[in-house]
């Protein structure tokens, strides 16, 4: 865009976290927790991009490991915590959270892993004082799609947490950091073209900042 550089893009290890201090996070790295908290500071905004959205994307049994499948498409039921339910995000099956597992009937049935819904309330906890917002297919039928970019570019909101809603074509000139939570996702898709989807959604996201 008007001959700038593209912007400047820093790999994270989470396996090289230090046991000897306690995280502040445990979904996000200290790197992308500074960044985010200089980014604030100096009042521009951030964009997190992960590339699952609902709160978990599975339910476990705590005792047996039982997972919840759709009886359709043999994936992992995802649960949405907004509307305690676990839903397929192939055919939009969806049941009730249960309360006792199946297999061997114990109350222990918990999720796992996070999603885009789950990563914005994570925020809200970790920068109170900032207003996340979150942009997926669950917050944006109708005219609320156009309803929260139009208050990111307005600056009422100061994160924005989404899928590949966020990466596609949106000029905010306020974005100065953009952060990729579990940038390896799209590796382990069973998909023959998953790493050349992945570099091109993470070069799409990356071209959101530094544009003004």
């Amino acid at each position: 865009v008007m001959d700038r550089p593209l912007p400047k893009v820093e790999l994270v290890d989470l396996r090289a976290r230090s046991s000897e201090t306690e995280p502040r996070s445990e979904h996000l790295s200290e790197r992308l927790l500074d960044a985010l908290q200089l980014t604030l500071d100096a009042q521009h905004q951030a964009i997190l991009f992960l590339n699952r959205r609902g709160f978990s994307p599975c339910v476990v049994c705590e005792v047996c490991g039982h997972v919840w499948h759709c009886p359709n498409c043999d994936v992992s039921l995802t649960y949405h915590r907004r509307q305690e339910s676990l839903r397929c995000h192939h055919c939009d099956h969806s049941k009730r959270l249960p309360e006792n597992c199946p297999e061997c009937g114990n109350h222990g049935v918990g999720p796992r892993g996070i999603g885009t819904e789950q990563l914005e309330a994570h925020l809200r906890g970790l920068f109170p004082n900032n207003v996340s917002a979150r942009l997926d297919r669950d917050t944006s039928g109708g005219r609320r799609l156009q309803k929260v970019i139009r208050r990111f570019a307005q600056r009422e909101i100061d994160v924005l947490v989404g899928t590949q809603m966020v990466t596609k074509g949106h000029d905010f000139p306020g974005v100065t950091t953009v952060g990729v939570v579990l940038a390896d996702l799209g590796l382990n898709f069973p998909d023959l073209r998953g790493a050349e989807r992945t570099f091109q959604l993470l070069t799409q996201v990356a071209g959101r900042a530094g544009r003004g």
